[in-house]
């Protein structure tokens, strides 16, 4: 018998590793590996879970409405352009998978989500890899990369690891000049932590073929539920939703991610502390010796002077029970992604990695 075969693209991709969550031997550790809030969910986010859970008997609504309303209402938007995903990276499988295939390409930059490869390849399409410039989106090298192929450009901003946003006339520039027959999406999971940033919407309410893809996983501190939402324009979000299933989201998702986006003094503080923490790290590091870009995200690269010297960092910091992320595989052997914490978790990796760099020095 013939052997059974997968679609042509599957076995490109490679398999995604979260962050580590766990350090053997040890029953208490603090995890600053994966980017999660602190502060975990809005109070009001986890009530509307606990009232939820006697509802689970019954299905949740097909149109996701209250929800789309909430994130119309608080962010300015039309609810009827909304769609909403299991995380933004389903919304990100929406958009590829629906208007990308053989033999087309999808541009996406070589510092940007490590999930794109594997969305581009479960769509049958071409990953098309361009460069950077110092850790920062080059939007010249992405309008380079365009051929008559190009369906589509991926767009993390901020950028994952490196904590960087693309200048804001930078991109207005990207979007006037790539082609309209060409979906930019704006992948902002970081955008409430840059201080006035919208993540593009301004501009997508008047363009066709912009999509702006956002995430309850980061500062609403729902990444365990798994809830993501997009806004584009009318045309482009029904094509979307053919390929959404009917009940993707739980009655639960949407009734907590409702009461999340509401909660708009719990994102301002959340916000308030990260900015303070992560001034206070980025100087530390700074202080330290290490190189580190301005972060417009809950995270800071920290890039040391070699491989080797971010290793012994590493386990330096394992030592004392805190995981951060090593991120070889996003391009970057020499750093370290760091979570911002509160104050107390940040501090703790302060003391550990002077404490580190003093035993370097001595």
């Amino acid at each position: 018998m013939p052997p059974i075969t997968p679609q042509p693209g599957i076995m490109e991709i490679d398999l995604y590793v979260g962050g580590k969550s766990s350090i053997a031997g040890r029953a208490e550790v603090l995890k600053l590996s994966s980017n999660e809030n602190p502060l975990g969910p809005p109070p009001a986010a986890q009530e509307a879970m606990i009232a939820a859970a006697a509802r689970a008997h019954l299905y949740p609504s097909t149109d996701h409405a209250a929800l789309r309303q909430a994130i119309g209402e608080v962010h300015g938007l039309d609810p009827d352009r909304i769609i909403c995903g299991v995380g933004s990276d389903e919304v990100l499988q929406f958009v590829t998978q629906a208007f990308a295939g053989a033999g087309d390409e999808i541009i996406h930059t070589e510092h940007g989500f490590s999930l794109y490869p594997v969305l581009i390849h479960m769509a049958g399409a071409t990953p098309v890899c361009v460069p950077e410039k110092d850790r920062v989106v080059d939007v010249d090298a992405i309008l380079a990369a365009v051929t008559e192929r190009t369906r589509i450009v991926l767009l993390t901003n901020p950028g994952n690891p490196t904590g960087t946003k693309l200048d804001d006339a930078e991109l207005a520039r990207l979007i006037e000049t790539l082609p309209q027959d060409i979906i930019l999406v704006l992948d902002g999971a970081y955008t409430e932590y840059a201080a006035g940033y919208d993540g593009g919407a301004a501009h997508v309410h008047d363009r066709p073929n912009l999509l702006m893809a956002r995430t309850f996983s980061k500062i609403y501190g729902l990444g365990g539920l798994r809830i993501g939402w997009g806004y584009g324009p009318r045309e482009m979000i029904e094509v979307m939703t053919r390929i959404r299933q009917p009940f993707n989201l739980s009655g639960l998702q949407l009734e907590a991610a409702e009461a999340a986006v509401r909660d708009r003094a719990w994102v301002r503080d959340c916000a308030a502390l990260n900015t303070a923490q992560r001034a206070r790290l980025t100087g530390a590091l700074r202080q330290l010796g290490l190189a580190c870009d301005d972060s417009e995200t809950n995270f800071v690269l920290a890039r040391f002077a070699t491989p080797d010297e971010a290793e012994q960092a590493h386990q330096a910091l394992l030592d004392e029970g805190i995981i951060v992320r090593q991120v070889a595989g996003y391009g970057f052997p020499e750093g370290l992604r760091i979570t911002v914490g509160d104050a107390d978790q940040t501090g703790r990796v302060i003391d550990t990695l002077t404490r580190w760099r003093e035993t370097q020095d001595g």
